[in-house]
């Protein structure tokens, strides 16, 4: 990966009218190396003046970007997928030192955007009309999906690169344009490489605006009246004030948020299987997913076999530096978000919960954590932790594992593990949540599924596959009255 001493377009920039140009103020802002805390680069810092120039500019090329015939954009996306897997290796170095994540999670990630480029292709050449019947004599009738305008979208820090594309990939492919305000602490996977993808592919100027920033970007974004359609990805709180300030505006907005997901481990499980879905449930890049297991709902006569189980799997995870071989977990996002994991930990401690495993670590680094003796009432139970801390609690029965993993506000994903697929079937059927997985992790995503939550976890429509069709276009009905028409008048 490049350092700022090392010529690059994107470095210290916005990229707006298919160009790389400074801030308006001339802002920037630092990105560090998560784990050794050396700067990777500059991103510009957008003001709202920069938002309001690219708001406006992405209006007006997104007129012909619509126009333009599907088999054009599906070519481009496809080139996309193609410079993008040319370059796997520098975008997966990258997700790998600005987000702390270990490689097999930033190769999944650029084999996932690949993925999500090839699906929008195809769905470029799905956008079609219905012919509807009519009471009139001689009118036809036509029901058609046609693009939305301007697309804002606000993506998280944490898959920066494959949910940047989850959206930006369906929403040109349909004919809009899109103005992208990643993260602060990924602006450059989750933004200004991706602009040079697109560039590089000759993506027409002004259809793609990335717009790095803080919170008076996402404001001026969501309030801006050349922005049809606002998608964001990240916490509840958050989506809750954009809901607000969009619903003032009367705008379209999807929101995808949190999740305090629910693993179910019923009696006849097999442990062994039901360690390794926990573990990788509850650790995967360091707790940091919407999708991580943040409870772990157990029947008793497997509770503590199950415990002994996702502690040893806890122990032997190597935490540190993850651009070094064998390292499992690598440091969390940032302090702010060590701190609130810890804090959560030490009010349940103190509360009474016992750490089986882990509870400690240095720096952003934080080790895999079982806790027992957590009650419904603590917060590590009912809030959405987002760090490597599994928390567990043994439940009686099948109806009591039902009842404790429905009593949330969130509604994202759930899982069961058992080993009678029927019955894990019946209570997945029962269960509240968006998605439920059966024998699996909570960690999972495709690009073709129709990906969402619900309640506290979403508000929308679905990412993936034909859901793209309805999140990111609108219905027209038009008519043409081929003979005379009477009216009484």
């Amino acid at each position: 990966m490049p350092t700022p001493s090392t010529p690059q377009p994107w470095n210290g920039a916005l990229f707006i009218g298919g160009a790389f140009v400074p801030a308006e103020d001339g802002r920037t802002s630092t990105v560090y190396d998560k784990a050794a805390q050396e700067p990777l680069g500059e991103a510009g810092l957008a003001s709202p003046a920069d938002l309001d120039r690219a708001a406006r500019e992405a209006a007006v090329a997104g007129r012909a970007w619509a126009a333009a015939d599907f088999g054009t954009r599906a070519d481009l996306l496809r080139d996309v997928a193609a410079r993008l897997r040319a370059r796997a290796d520098e975008f997966a170095a990258l997700i790998v030192r600005e987000t702390g994540s270990i490689r097999g999670k930033a190769d999944y990630e650029v084999a996932g955007a690949v993925d999500e480029l090839h699906q929008a292709a195809a769905l470029a050449g799905h956008v079609r009309a219905e012919t509807l019947p009519s009471r009139a004599p001689g009118r036809e009738s036509v029901a058609e999906r046609v693009p939305l305008g301007v697309v804002g979208v606000i993506t998280p820090w944490n898959f920066p690169l494959v949910l940047a594309m989850r959206v930006l990939a369906p929403a040109l492919a349909v004919g809009n344009s899109v103005v992208l305000k990643p993260s602060p602490h990924t602006p450059l996977s989750g933004g200004l490489l991706l602009a040079d993808l697109f560039a590089g592919a000759g993506l027409p100027a002004g259809v793609l605006q990335v717009v790095p920033g803080g919170q008076d970007t996402g404001e001026a974004l969501t309030a801006h009246p050349d922005i049809a359609m606002v998608h964001f990805t990240g916490s509840s709180a958050v989506g809750r004030i954009i809901a607000r300030d969009a619903g003032e505006r009367l705008k379209k907005v999807s929101l995808e948020l949190g999740g305090n997901n629910a693993l179910i481990v019923l009696d006849d499980a097999d442990l062994d299987q039901a360690g390794q879905i926990g573990a990788w449930s509850a650790f995967h890049y360091q707790g940091q997913t919407c999708i991580t297991a943040g409870r772990h709902i157990v029947q008793r006569p497997v509770f503590d076999a199950y415990v002994a189980e996702l502690a040893a799997r806890a122990g032997r995870i190597t935490v540190g530096d993850p651009t070094r071989d064998g390292v499992g977990l690598g440091p969390m996002i940032s302090v702010e978000q060590r701190e609130r994991a810890r804090k959560l930990l030490d009010e349940a401690v103190g509360a009474g919960a016992t750490v089986v495993a882990g509870g400690d670590g240095e720096g952003l680094f934080h080790r895999p954590t079982v806790v027992t003796g957590v009650t419904p009432e603590m917060a590590l139970w009912t809030e959405e932790i987002f760090a490597p801390i599994a928390p567990v609690l043994a439940v009686d029965s099948e109806e009591e594992a039902l009842a404790v993993a429905n009593d949330t506000s969130y509604g994202l994903v759930d899982a069961v593990v058992t080993g009678d697929l029927a019955r894990g079937r019946r209570l997945a059927a029962r269960l509240g949540a968006a998605m439920v997985h059966v024998n699996d992790s909570t960690c999972l995503d495709e690009a073709h599924v129709p990906f969402g939550g619900r309640a506290a976890s979403g508000l929308g429509g679905r990412a993936g596959g034909e859901s793209n069709l309805h999140e990111f276009t609108e219905l027209r009905w038009l008519t043409y009255q081929h003979t005379p028409i009477h009216y009484p008048y």
